[in-house]
């Protein structure tokens, strides 16, 4: 599993042309174009492990919290960004 992850990794971020030290124009780059960008995908590391259930009671700030750490903005009602939650992090099978 940890391939597959890594595989998708390269695919998406390019085979690490973005690892130059921090000060380097290349990061510097992508941090000020990351900037204009007000909602794009990130990966952390660790995939959420809520249930259905979880997310159905979860309370608000926490799954603001949750979705800005995968670069997810969603402004409306909370049951609707409780069913955007539901129908992003859950497979078809988990719903």
């Amino acid at each position: 599993m940890r391939q597959i992850w890594r595989m998708v990794y390269d695919i998406l971020i390019g085979g690490g042309r973005h690892r130059t030290h921090e000060g380097g124009e290349e990061c510097r780059e992508k941090r000020e174009s990351e900037k204009k960008v007000e909602s794009c995908f990130k990966m952390p590391i660790h995939y959420p492990r809520y249930k259905k259930a979880d997310y159905e009671n979860m309370d608000e700030w926490k799954l603001d919290n949750l979705l800005h750490q995968y670069g997810l903005f969603f402004s409306g009602p909370l049951e609707k960004k409780r069913a955007f939650a539901i129908t992003t992090f859950l497979w078809p099978n988990q719903l």
